[in-house]
């Protein structure tokens, strides 16, 4: 049995607190322009983060399949995926 990634980074996260809603989907619609300046606002958090790398690596070792983590969204880490980086 494989033991669980650690998780012991993210007590440091920026994204922690008031700002989670800025890394995930409403779960209302969201348009686009809307989305985008979610987006942006996260990865603004994430690009001064002290566990950025931590953050993806993780969600890309999970497969997390939801919001922004480590400044990518799905879509971006699903293509480092696809071309065989997996680490950071």
């Amino acid at each position: 049995m494989t033991e669980a990634p650690s998780r012991d980074w993210q007590a440091d996260g920026l994204c922690r607190g008031n700002q989670a809603h800025l890394f995930f989907p409403p779960s209302t619609i969201e348009r686009k322009e809307e989305r985008e300046r979610r987006e942006t606002k996260a990865r603004a958090i994430c690009a001064v983060c002290p566990v950025r790398r931590e953050c993806t690596e993780y969600a890309m070792e999970i497969r997390e399949p939801y919001g922004i983590w480590g400044g990518y969204t799905e879509t971006e880490r699903r293509q480092l995926i696809a071309q065989g980086i997996t680490s950071l």
